[in-house]
């Protein structure tokens, strides 16, 4: 034992044994680098197995939601009126068909539904103006003006579909853009974690469902689009075609050029969300600014009278009193 701790202490024999450990850690650090075998096919090999993979479970996945809620054929009676009249080649455009898909009325349905309505509201409205200006109104003008005005009416209901599709449109736009920030973020998070676009879309739709309910439909459409489309730019495309929105239009483009170029995705989607917060809230500021002359009217006409009355009303009160 004490030639052990006498060895120990021995200058000769700890300069040996580091000499020995320097030596042994020299050749293995130069030798383990040419023994190591290349990882990267193998590794490769792994990502193409898991893409396919994901590939077929959206297919699955894409094929169950068409048979159940994408596909639904539309009535016979409204697909036999706009094929008979061929209201297709009169009333639809790229444009229109652009419209309803940013509403989120996709397939034929939707646009057989639209053109019969387009068709049949105009009647429709028209028959409620006669019957009101003719029956129910009772109204003294000539014959020739109260039909004018039914007729004018009636027109209006040719419109009535574009109205409510702009509407619906605004509303998901609205919805996407509170949201948009937010998934930019979760995006973001998922991507610098090491998962591919296609997961971090699934992952953050998923999560951004309870907050726009559009945003997590579109994110959802775009996973299923880029495990079957040819080209994984044209699935970019077409979600910024469906929302129509200029920071998802620029978040598209980023995602095109980290595609083609390999340029980092991080930073830019950094950019981005910050981009698109500062936006929502000079937005929330532009309607707050907006708020004051909005209330004018309202205040002149309902709380100015109350004011006044309330001042005004005990002098009035007493003046009355006093005369008597």
């Amino acid at each position: 034992m004490l030639q052990l701790i006498m060895g120990l202490v021995d200058p000769q024999l700890l300069i040996a044994v580091f000499s020995a450990v320097a030596v042994i850690a020299t050749i293995l650090s130069l030798t383990l680098p040419l023994l190591e075998r290349d990882r990267l096919p193998a590794r490769m090999k792994t990502v193409a197995i898991e893409r396919e993979r994901i590939r077929a479970r959206e297919r699955a996945r894409l094929s169950e939601q068409s048979r159940i809620s994408l596909r639904h054929e539309p009535r016979a009676y409204m697909k036999r009126l706009v094929e008979g009249l061929n209201l297709r080649e009169a009333l639809v455009d790229e444009q229109t068909l652009n419209r309803l898909r940013m509403a989120g009325f996709r397939g034929q349905a939707p646009i057989i539904v639209f053109l019969f309505a387009r068709f049949v509201l105009p009647f429709c409205v028209f028959a409620a103006a006669l019957l009101y200006f003719f029956v129910i109104g009772k109204f003294e003008q000539p014959f020739l003006f109260k039909l004018g005005a039914s007729l004018l009416v009636g027109a209006s209901g040719f419109y009535l579909p574009i109205l409510y599709v702009a509407n619906v449109v605004s509303k998901r736009q609205s919805s996407i853009r509170q949201a948009w920030p937010d998934a930019l973020d979760l995006i973001l998070i998922c991507v610098e974690a090491g998962m591919s676009v296609e997961t971090a879309f699934r992952k953050v739709s998923e999560e951004i469902g309870a907050q726009s309910g559009p945003l997590a439909e579109e994110l959802m459409l775009t996973t299923a689009e880029l495990s079957y489309l040819p080209e994984r730019r044209q699935a970019y495309e077409n979600l910024a075609s469906r929302t129509g929105i200029d920071s998802v239009k620029a978040v598209v483009t980023a995602l095109i050029q980290a595609e083609r170029y390999g340029t980092p995705l991080g930073d830019s989607l950094r950019v981005m969300a910050q981009e698109s917060r500062d936006q929502r809230m000079n937005e929330a500021e532009k309607k707050a600014a907006a708020l004051p002359p909005k209330l004018t009217v309202p205040m002149i006409l309902f709380f100015l009278p109350v004011l006044f009355a309330v001042i005004l009303g005990p002098a009035i009160i007493q003046v009355i009193h006093v005369r008597q």
